[in-house]
């Protein structure tokens, strides 16, 4: 697995920019990174969706980077078999069918890690992978940002200057919700091109009566949220969120670069993730989206 991965695009009214890294103790120790991400686009024109997602294996496990790689790649194959019925919901703001649809799609590709394990032979706590994950509609005129995952990491909103700790708490989900304000609007053409744009080789959809795995041990996160212009919102693994939870002065830091009235370049980008903190040295995957 590489040292770094980093993407970026614009879609519609928003800019992502998104980074893995090994972090300094797996570099000194000659382990793989044990983050994996990925960044999809499905669908075009109209109606496309994005998929950001990351993953982090279990401490101390030798294929901690093998899980989380193929935790990502399984829910990016359930989003894009499920692309336009999301994408009709997040439009429609339907939050309940959001909710309990993203959650089944997380319990099932969260679950093929465990049947993994099984036929390996390894314990599941060995082979399991944390998953966040955000929804990002492309219609420009559609403001709404879904997070939805099971395990710890962070969930930031970057507002005026001023940090938001964003994250849900992370509860059973319910077979309905009300709506979200600011769902749906005309949608825009997307400009062709980017480089997040990712064929998974999505097979036929299973049948219906297929049944699903057991759920993940860790409860499921999820919040629907409108964003502002000039808003950033950020997501990442503990390797970033804790320094940014316990640390003022990476706070503070990443508030000046990160509040410009355009996003960081990719190498900007990449340089401000780098940032060391004394304490902090686990793998660090991010991914941010500024709004337009």
């Amino acid at each position: 697995m590489s040292d770094t991965v980093l993407e970026g695009a614009r879609y519609g009214a928003c800019a992502v920019r998104a980074v893995s890294l090994r972090g300094d103790s797996g570099r000194y120790r000659g382990e793989p990174r044990r983050d994996a991400l990925l960044v999809a686009r499905f669908g075009s024109g109209d109606h496309a969706l994005v998929l950001v997602a990351m993953a982090t294996g279990a401490r101390a496990a030798s294929g901690a980077h093998l899980a989380a790689a193929e935790a990502c790649r399984w829910i990016g194959q359930a989003v894009g078999r499920s692309h336009q019925r999301l994408g009709e919901d997040i439009r429609a703001g339907r939050r309940g069918e959001l909710k309990s649809g993203l959650h089944r799609l997380t319990d099932r590709s969260l679950g093929r890690l465990r049947a993994t394990a099984d036929e390996r032979g390894v314990d599941p706590e060995q082979y399991g992978a944390s998953l966040r994950c955000l929804l990002l509609p492309a219609d420009p005129d559609c403001r709404t940002r879904v997070f939805f995952g099971v395990g710890e990491g962070g969930l930031f909103r970057l507002r005026d200057g001023v940090w938001q700790d964003i994250e849900p708490q992370p509860v059973p989900a319910e077979p309905g919700g009300a709506p979200v304000v600011g769902f749906g609007s005309p949608p825009a053409e997307t400009p062709e091109g980017d480089r997040l744009t990712l064929d998974l080789g999505i097979p036929a959809p299973p049948r219906p009566f297929e049944p699903a795995p057991a759920p993940p041990r860790e409860p499921f996160r999820f919040r629907a949220s409108l964003a502002r212009p000039g808003d950033a919102l950020v997501m990442c693994t503990p390797g970033l969120a804790d320094p940014l939870r316990g640390e003022p002065a990476l706070c503070a830091y990443l508030a000046r670069r990160w509040s410009g009235r355009t996003p960081p370049g990719l190498a900007a980008f990449l340089a401000d993730a780098q940032v060391r903190v004394k304490g902090y040295a686990d793998d660090r995957t991010a991914a941010a989206v500024w709004e337009a």
